[in-house]
């Protein structure tokens, strides 16, 4: 008799969780349930469609109920809700919004993929004026509406990270004035201070107007906001991207193990402390890859592969979780950010004991037309030269310098190892010596003396 696996939510993680088991295991039973009217769309492409940079909404769907019953045979139930597991008797109660009414399923396999909230903080005045977030697509297509139907002139951005950032340049090229406000002293707080300076420099330079170590205290009027500082900013709008928090109350109501981060906590192979429940996604806390402590990470690399690793302990061929480095990008404006594995603030609340090469140069060869600026920083241990992250920043080729330093960590590379790696050359693209060999050179150097 075939098992039967109901997974909880449909965006990234749960449509990618139900796909791969149906790849990995033909004639299980499948349910997928989604509470919304949307399934497996692309979240971080929802800043460039408010841009006009993606102009067509379906875009950013991969799927549709339709095409995961008729090519998957996966039984998908939009606006349907798991709301109660009872663990022991193995069942889930849900509600069917559409028809308005309570049923339950039993599972032999649940996978809760509930996703994340945006955080909203508690703000004196904050109904006086619009606001949004962008986390759904409701989310998007009500700010999308506002901004088509009112068409603001201003906008104030609560958050200077990844999403507030993106959002900054894409308003901009709506024509909006924006207004960036950033608890923080640098905008991208996951990023080196150095690192993010030179992003926040670009933006300057874009008339993004920044507002840093500072927070939105109140909203005075419809139009008026006064920020922590006493200064008075003029928006027609609000943007909250302050961060997001785990949607873990059915695991809560569940007694399923809760981590410090919010997430569900679970092993190596995405099981919670229920050896019968999983969870994958932005709902789940995993591991660090380089010291293996608690880390949940909302991004869409993570949960692809979680999924891969649900779907094959699933179907009784196990494949452990690494766990992850975090390793994440993003366009400001006509510069790029990454950054990868452990930060330095991290690294010295931790309190390791680390050296960090600084490199910066040319993308490619100087004498080649339009070569850009790139500055890179890489941690490493003192005593081994294991790599324990980085980041860089610049014009060009922004996302093979970021990839080529992950794949180096998971292939456990040191610092001095970097020298080795043979990386393609030719004027348009490179130097004959890559940043991460140059990186290398300069690690030698310094362990070298380190140990004199």
């Amino acid at each position: 008799m075939s098992k039967k696996v109901i997974v909880i939510g449909a965006v990234g993680g749960g449509a990618t969780t139900a796909s791969q088991i149906r790849k990995l295991d033909e004639h299980i039973e499948i349910i997928l349930l989604e509470k919304t009217s949307y399934l497996s769309y692309g979240a971080c492409g929802m800043p460039y469609y408010l841009g006009n940079v993606i102009k067509k909404r379906e875009s950013l769907f991969a799927s549709t109920p339709e095409k995961l019953h008729t090519k998957k045979n996966i039984d998908v139930r939009m606006q349907h809700e798991a709301i109660e597991i009872d663990r022991k008797n193995q069942k889930i109660k849900i509600k069917d919004h559409q028809n308005n009414r309570e049923y339950q399923e039993s599972y032999d396999y649940l996978v809760i993929a509930t996703g994340a909230r945006p955080f909203i903080p508690k703000i004196s005045g904050l109904d006086k004026i619009p606001f949004f977030n962008l986390r759904t697509v409701e989310n998007m297509d009500r700010l999308k509406q506002y901004i088509e139907t009112e068409k603001p002139k201003t906008c104030t951005i609560i958050g200077g990270g990844f999403i507030g950032v993106e959002m900054a340049e894409n308003f901009q090229h709506l024509g909006i004035k924006v207004n960036l406000v950033e608890r923080s002293n640098h905008i991208l707080s996951i990023v080196d201070e150095e690192t993010a300076l030179i992003a926040q420099e670009h933006m300057k330079e874009k008339e993004i107007s920044l507002y840093l170590k500072d927070g939105l205290k109140e909203v005075l009027s419809s139009n008026t906001l006064q920020l922590d500082s006493g200064k008075s900013l003029e928006s027609d709008f609000v943007l909250l991207a302050v961060g997001i928090r785990p949607n873990n109350r059915i695991a809560e109501t569940s007694d399923l193990s809760i981590g410090e981060s919010g997430g569900i906590k679970t092993n190596q192979f995405m099981q919670t402390n229920d050896p019968s429940i999983y969870a994958v996604g932005d709902v789940a806390e995993s591991f660090d890859y380089i010291d293996e402590s608690p880390k949940q990470v909302p991004l869409a690399w993570p949960a692809h592969r979680q999924a891969y690793i649900i779907g094959k302990h699933i179907t009784g061929s196990p494949v452990p979780f690494k766990g992850m480095l975090g390793t994440t990008i993003a366009k400001v404006f006509d510069i790029t950010v990454a950054s990868t594995g452990l930060s330095e603030k991290e690294l010295k609340k931790r309190k390791y004991s680390f050296h960090t090469v600084v490199h910066e140069g040319k993308s490619h060869a100087g004498y080649y037309p339009d070569a850009k600026h790139v500055y890179m920083r890489v941690h490493f241990c003192t005593k081994t030269g294991k790599i324990f992250g980085g980041n860089v920043v610049g014009g060009e080729g922004i996302d093979k310098q970021i990839d080529l330093l992950t794949t180096a960590i998971y292939a456990g590379l040191t610092v001095t190892e970097l020298q080795e790696i043979e990386t393609s050359y030719a004027p348009p693209y490179s130097s004959p010596k890559g940043f991460l060999n140059i990186v290398g050179y300069k690690g030698e150097g310094m362990m070298k003396n380190n140990n004199e």
